[in-house]
């Protein structure tokens, strides 16, 4: 019978970078388990790929603190591009409240050591991008190490540097039960490639996730939500040196992508469930705030064929769910990350990793802050930043 020190379950961005910070920290006897014939067919290949340090929450943006820079020097420590470029996110604000909270922001992301982020006047967004209606932009905020990454090639980046470090890929396998001892700890993982005798195993089944816990007696409050992706034609009425640029005032966001660009809005009539197909609909929908707030993307091409659907995996509270299962011994969450997962793969890899080798681990200030109990207990963090 094959044996594991540690079984993930779920090969896509989230567990190759816990398989990686396993390897890195001499845990090497790793097998990470993929349902699929290739890794990434989940949420991490229909990401958008946004990678931002401008939360309202200290442990979202201590996460990015040790995201950000690691994908800066991904390149070169993993030997695989992550496409990483520092080409910012501007968030634009039409209200004094919209001016006021991300004030807030700032102030706390300068006290945790982010230096790299400034506030801006209306007048200065106008002067950088005159193509975008301005009349009622009074201020924002921009950074210029957010950017973005390629999540396709970062996720296989960690998984091939994880593999050189001797981690073991299982694709096309399924997971069907996880089997407990008499204590209740976890002492196997059964696949349709056979049973893997381990005391530990991680969920990093992404929207999935849910459908894991619940094989060790866990309701785990993860939910699939459709999030749809418009890309355009090649366009080059706006600059694409740009940075990621969201409207408060709707939502409405984009960004430069091959010589066209992404577009993006979180519809609020969306409702859960895994939804994968792209509604033609709402291609309407988007091109209406995207020529609101851009004039010229009027008439900016776009071929509904290229457009697609991705989940995120919702949390009651957004942020993510990481750390040991109550109650399970050897069963870990790294689920729930409510569109951040790419972002913070690397420093879930870590947090992950270290709380299974260690116990604890100085990524974020309260190494439980993101553990299952926070629900019941009444500690939910209230992020608003979310896209």
């Amino acid at each position: 019978m094959t044996t594991a020190d540690v079984v993930i379950i779920g090969g896509g961005i989230v567990g190759s970078s816990v398989a990686y910070h396993l390897t890195a920290a001499g845990c090497r006897n790793v097998i990470v388990l993929e349902r699929e014939t290739h890794t990434g067919k989940g949420s991490t290949g229909k990401s958008m790929g946004g990678v931002r340090a401008q939360f309202s929450t200290p442990v979202n943006i201590q996460m990015s603190l040790y995201s950000i820079p690691f994908y800066a020097a991904f390149d070169e420590v993993m030997g695989h591009p992550a496409g990483y470029r520092p080409q910012g996110y501007l968030f634009m604000a039409t209200t004094p409240a919209h001016m006021d909270y991300l004030r807030t922001n700032h102030a706390k992301q300068v006290s945790l050591g982010l230096k790299t982020a400034k506030l801006l006047t209306g007048d200065e967004i106008r002067d950088m991008y005159p193509q975008l209606r301005g009349d009622d932009i009074i201020g924002g905020s921009f950074c210029s190490t957010d950017g973005f990454v390629d999540p396709y090639s970062a996720m296989n980046g960690f998984m091939a540097k994880a593999a050189e470090q001797g981690a073991k890929l299982w694709k096309d396998c399924e997971v069907m039960a996880i089997e407990r001892d008499v204590a209740g700890a976890v002492c196997a993982v059964n696949s349709t490639k056979g049973t893997i005798e381990t005391r530990v195993a991680v969920n990093a089944a992404g929207a999935w996730a849910a459908g894991v816990a619940a094989m060790v007696g866990i309701d785990l409050p993860v939910q699939p939500l459709r999030r749809m992706l418009v890309p355009t034609e090649p366009f080059d009425e706006f600059p694409h040196t740009a940075p990621m640029i969201i409207d408060m005032s709707t939502g409405f966001h984009f960004r430069p992508e091959g010589r066209g660009f992404l577009l993006a809005w979180n519809d609020a009539e969306e409702t859960p469930g895994y939804k994968l197909n792209f509604e033609p609909s709402f291609i309407e929908k988007i091109l209406v705030h995207a020529a609101d707030r851009v004039p010229c993307f009027e008439h900016v091409p776009v071929n509904p064929k290229r457009a697609w659907a991705g989940l995120y995996e919702m949390s009651p509270d957004h942020h993510p769910i990481i750390g040991p299962a109550p109650g399970v011994k050897g069963f870990f969450f790294a689920n729930g990350f409510s569109g951040h997962g790419v972002m913070h793969a690397p420093a879930t890899g870590k947090l992950t990793a270290d709380l299974i080798l260690r116990g604890t681990s100085d990524i974020i200030s309260d190494p439980k802050a993101f553990n299952l109990e926070r629900f019941a207990e009444g500690r939910a963090i209230h992020e608003t930043a979310i896209l």
